[in-house]
């Protein structure tokens, strides 16, 4: 399934057998999921199969609904093009709440994030038509805004995850008569989300983030949940491109694996997520444990110290 002229702006190939290159929900793959049949999707919560789309939730109050794979994703560096469609009867800032693409460690888990589960691992890309932040300091919604997340991380609903986002645009997405795509690209450890959202078949940048390190082996899935407000968020359809990078041995060594979602000199306020192959760092936990030494030892030596000098007074005192 080519995309359109002016569509494509990144060379994609083939992904492994494991996984196609283009992955498209609709009825023919609809048809397999949740069934005892190989699908490579599964439904879960208020999610219905429609004719060309799938429907995570209909415009109707207190509804969630998810689509995941079942198969896990290897690929280094991937594109993963999203074709979607928000739609409803409430007017502006009276609908909700919108939805999220995961690729995450876990799957089929529901949750308070947008229908699926908080503290994850990995990569969520948010959607967000509602504003529940009283005062929105500038910001227009809906709002697209990503989270990388190693697990320590709340994601805060009250502010539509301010404290914890690496960055978003605005994108006026609901109640539109053409198609609206999102793409979210991660290749060579830096996250860019592009929009086409204006009818033009022409993508505009919204996040772009460097070094961000995600694990291989995770899952692509999306979720949606309504509350006191609703709308229709239908996925029309899911296309997973593996992409063809070459590399310099320095960058082949700095890209070795990686065993916890991370970005690289980002220190989120009252996070622990920070770059390194973990929450912290070789070098700073060689450094602690050092200098914690170093304060053991001389806390011993003056321990001595005080120790034989009193001793010495004892016997002065004795005499």
């Amino acid at each position: 399934e080519a995309l359109p002229a002016g569509r494509s702006s990144a060379k994609a190939t083939r992904c492994p057998v494991s996984l196609p290159s283009v992955t498209r929900i609709g009825p023919r793959v609809g048809a397999a999921v949740g069934s005892a049949s190989a699908g490579l999707w599964e439904l879960q919560g208020n999610a219905m199969v429609m004719a060309q789309y799938i429907r995570l939730t209909p415009d109707v109050q207190s509804k969630w609904g998810a689509v995941w794979n079942r198969v896990p994703c290897y690929l280094r560096d991937w594109e993963m093009q999203v074709h979607f469609k928000i739609h409803g009867q409430g007017k502006k800032n009276l609908n909700g709440d919108g939805f999220a693409i995961w690729y995450t460690k876990d799957r089929m888990q529901q949750g308070p994030v947008f229908g699926s589960k908080d503290n994850f691992l990995g990569l969520g890309v948010f959607v967000d038509t509602y504003p529940n932040e009283e005062k929105q300091q500038e910001r227009v919604f809906p709002y697209i805004s990503a989270m990388v997340n190693n697990g320590s991380l709340t994601y805060d609903h009250d502010r539509d995850g301010r404290p914890t986002e690496l960055g978003g645009c605005t994108a006026m997405v609901r109640n539109l008569n053409h198609d609206t795509f999102l793409v979210i690209r991660y290749v060579k450890r830096r996250l860019t989300v592009l929009i086409d959202i204006d009818g033009k078949q022409e993508w505009r940048d919204c996040i772009d983030v460097p070094g961000v390190r995600l694990p291989r082996g995770y899952y692509f899935g999306t979720s949606s949940v309504t509350g006191d407000l609703s709308d229709n968020h239908d996925i029309i359809s899911l296309k997973l491109y593996q992409l063809t990078v070459e590399r310099t041995p320095e960058e082949e060594r700095r890209d070795k694996e990686v065993y916890l979602p991370v970005v690289d000199n980002l220190k989120l306020p009252g996070s622990k997520l920070r770059g390194g192959q973990g929450p912290m760092s070789g070098l700073a936990l060689f450094l602690i444990v050092f200098f914690s030494l170093v304060a053991i030892v001389f806390a011993i030596v003056i321990g001595v110290i005080v120790y034989n000098k009193w001793q010495e007074q004892s016997r002065k005192h004795f005499y």
